[in-house]
């Protein structure tokens, strides 16, 4: 704390925080400027005057933990234009703040920001409980709270367009107007509209299946923009202090709500599918029906390719006869178009081909207006999975909306030779952080996020290294949600034996992957991502059943 203050008002606390000085713990307390401010500097209110500049505090507040604030003497100000630069100063850098003689101070967009849960706020009469107040925080409260002040600071302070955006954000917040539709990306089509490449005959179908995973299902979009207005109604808290922003309106959203239990079976035309009929079932009847508490619905399938037609066309014929597959999107990323004399496989499923502006893995994750489901399964080309394994993880994704869900799991090591930071790690381990995109379920929401909320810093560093976007996504879910991915069970591998060399073969793969981790902690303030031991296998999996009844899943 800085500057200089009217001697003849609140003396008294002046003179318990120059006792602290001495306490065990380090205050940095400086009651005068060095250099002195000018008198007419000083304001006549009580206010304390900024010294220094910006830079050479700044330095002091990076390394700070706390904040200390204090409220003008004339209590008839519920703000002023000091206080409020000391708040700013303290979130850009990182550190808490705490207000003395905050009961009466007002923040900015206190109507609508919780800022409890970001500043400390106490009346001046209990500056003798500060001390202790402090120190009894714990470590994972102080990261709460250096978290949501920096939420609050990015979303609605860091500048001048977020504020006038939060500013009427606001109003509409009053009037209850939903804000505008958030947009999607037009994705180029890769052939114009005379020209399509030809079919590949199908492949055999299998006439007695080992196993039924599902009905084959004309397309069907998920239900979109239900809740524009009873979104605010409902969740205008979280909209503005946890997930979701209030500055755009999203088709769905992963924490929608969803009925009870009995609204499947009366009075209710939503689609729902219940397993026999309600009466559940085994093996047959869990085939016939998706079940759950929440409607019938489909997923697509998102491909990222580069130049590498034969192993797109293989991973396209691997798809015929995927139950709840809604559409397939190819995002060409080489420079060249695709092949025109080239022939395409049948997937049994509308199969739309983008071509991608420039190179870039982010591509993976671009909003296409294309996708009309709130499932979206990101695969690599080379990724070899099952149908059975994919049906699996749709259905523990539609029970784990908010989540990553899907097969190849990482952690998060800690660097034991140098104590710098966390590493990435692939070894085999009973616990795990990330789950890999390139075989994973996302939310269509965490598209928007990828580039609305996850700072663009790390996207460019994405693009430098043409690496580590399946990390950056799973440090956004994870900052955004504070939980972590579910991995489901999986049988086989992911590699194609005949593909030509991908990236993560190359020996620099592993050291790139490293630094994107410390880059991305150091970008975003700290490590989101989240431990967990949980894998998810199928119900009945290794339960002796009788011999005429089926398990969920045969293999799984």
């Amino acid at each position: 704390m800085t500057g200089t203050l009217d001697k003849d008002n609140d003396q008294e606390i002046i003179d318990y925080l120059q006792k602290a000085v001495s306490s065990p713990d380090t205050f940095l307390l400086q009651f005068e400027c060095d250099p002195p401010v000018e008198k007419r500097s000083v304001i006549p209110i009580g206010d304390w005057a900024l010294c220094g500049t910006d830079r050479s505090r700044s330095s002091v507040l990076r390394e700070s933990t706390f904040v200390l604030i204090l409220a003008p003497a004339d209590r008839t100000y519920t703000t002023t234009a000091l206080l409020q630069a000391r708040l700013y100063e303290a979130l850009r850098s990182g550190a808490i703040p705490v207000i003395l003689g905050g009961d009466r101070i007002r923040l900015p967009f206190c109507e609508v920001l919780d800022w409890k849960r970001a500043v400390i706020s106490l009346p001046k009469a209990r500056v003798t409980e500060l001390h202790f107040l402090l120190r009894a925080m714990s470590d994972a409260d102080l990261l709460m709270f250096r978290r949501q002040g920096r939420v609050l600071w990015e979303r609605y302070l860091s500048s001048v367009q977020a504020s006038v955006d939060s500013l009427l954000a606001t109003v509409r917040m009053r009037l209850n107007i939903p804000p505008r539709p958030a947009t999607s990306t037009v994705g180029v089509p890769a052939f114009n509209e005379s020209y399509y490449p030809p079919k590949l005959e199908p492949p055999a179908v299998d006439t007695e299946p080992e196993e039924t995973l599902g009905p084959l299902e004309a397309p069907y979009s998920s239900p979109a923009y239900r809740r524009n207005y009873s979104m605010g109604w409902l969740h205008g808290y979280e909209l503005w202090n946890d997930w979701g922003e209030p500055f755009a309106l999203y088709p769905q959203m992963p924490w929608d709500p969803f009925v009870t239990s009995e609204a499947r079976f009366v009075g209710s035309a939503a689609g729902f599918r219940p397993i026999g009929a309600g009466a559940g079932g085994s093996g047959k009847e869990f085939s016939e029906a998706l079940g759950g508490d929440r409607p019938r619905e489909q997923f697509t399938i998102v491909i990222l390719t580069y130049e590498r037609e034969a192993v797109l066309a293989a991973a396209l014929t691997r798809l015929r006869g995927l139950p709840y597959l809604n559409k397939v999107v190819v995002v060409w990323n080489g420079p060249s178009a695709p092949a025109a004399a080239a022939s395409w496989p049948e997937s049994g499923a509308p199969v739309a081909v983008v071509r991608a502006v420039r190179n870039s893995l982010n591509n993976r994750f671009l909003p296409y207006h294309l996708i009309d489901t709130e499932a979206v399964l990101c695969v690599d080309d080379d990724a070899h999975l099952r149908h059975d394994e994919i049906v699996f993880a749709f259905r523990v994704w539609r029970e784990h909306r908010d989540r990553i869900v899907g097969f190849p799991g990482r952690y998060h090591a800690w660097d034991l030779n140098f104590n710098n930071g966390f590493l990435y790690n692939s070894n085999y381990s009973c616990e795990l952080s990330m789950v890999l995109t390139g075989a994973a379920f996302v939310h269509r929401y965490y598209l928007w996020a990828y580039w609305r909320a996850l700072p663009a810093a790390v996207r460019d560093y994405v693009d430098e290294l043409m690496n580590c976007e399946d990390i950056a996504m799973n440090f956004l879910v994870a900052h955004i949600t504070r939980k972590p991915p579910v991995k489901v069970t999986s049988r086989w591998t992911f590699r194609c034996p005949g593909c030509p060399v991908t990236l993560s073969a190359d020996e620099t793969h592993f050291h790139e992957r490293h630094k994107c981790i410390q880059f991305f902690s150091q970008v975003m303030g700290y490590t989101p991502l989240l431990s967990t031991q949980f894998r998810a296998d199928s119900v009945l999996f290794k339960t002796r059943i009788p011999h005429d009844k089926q398990k969920c899943f045969k293999f799984i």
